[in-house]
């Protein structure tokens, strides 16, 4: 055997190595990048709203419009249903929406990796001022989010913490939150409809809307 076939035998084996594992770095780049791209256009459904009934108020001669609200935990179990009754359909839900660096969300961090939300109230601007509802108050334990085992001292003093991070940026600073704000996302709401309340997982939140599924029309909703 020749010199130059020898190396040969040594070099292309090499390069094609090489080859290979340039290919596959690019496509685990690629993996890693899609992930990252996912994560941050990513959302969640939180909460889901329909119309439960429309009726005139005999006095003022109003249509008043009564809501369903139903919340989801962060295990997408659903939480009590809260009724609400407004003298106008157009409707806002005050919510508190507190997003993290984008570093968290790219790695998929499991506290960090989404935007974290608490709904505050729901209410109707009308001629005569705010129809308001509380859903959840600052400084108390928001709904979903009670452990029952738990010291009341302990866990008043946790969520006591958490208001001050979302509340005062040099608090928020040091735990990675990058911007806590009040948004208070809305709509009109009408019959027939199912209303999604989903938060983006690198931003605010949303509603969509869609025509009720087939099997719920014409049937008394409680």
């Amino acid at each position: 055997m020749r010199r130059g076939q020898g190396l040969q035998f040594l070099i292309l084996p090499a390069v094609a190595c090489a080859a290979v594992f340039y290919v596959l770095g690019i496509v685990w780049q690629n993996r890693v990048l899609q992930q990252v791209i996912d994560r941050l256009t990513a959302d969640s459904r939180i909460a889901e709203v329909m119309v439960t009934g429309v009726r005139v108020n005999a006095r003022t001669q109003k249509a008043l419009t009564t809501i369903k609200f139903l919340e989801y935990d962060t295990r997408l179990n659903p939480l009590a249903p809260k009724y609400f009754t407004f003298s106008a359909n157009i409707i806002q839900f005050q919510s508190m929406v507190i997003r993290f660096d984008d570093f968290y969300i790219k790695k998929g961090h499991p506290l960090k990796g989404k935007s974290a939300y608490l709904f505050m109230k729901a209410y109707a601007l009308t001629d005569e001022g705010a129809e308001v509802f509380d859903i959840n108050k600052i400084n108390q334990i928001p709904s979903g989010y009670k452990v029952q085992s738990a010291k009341n001292s302990f866990e008043e003093r946790l969520w006591q913490k958490f208001w001050r991070y979302a509340l005062e940026p040099k608090e928020a600073q040091k735990v990675g939150i990058k911007n806590a704000q009040i948004e208070a996302p809305g709509t009109k709401f009408i019959q027939g409809m199912l209303y999604t309340i989903r938060i983006e997982h690198d931003g605010g939140m949303r509603i969509d809307a869609q025509p009720l599924p087939q099997i719920l029309k014409g049937e008394k909703i409680e």
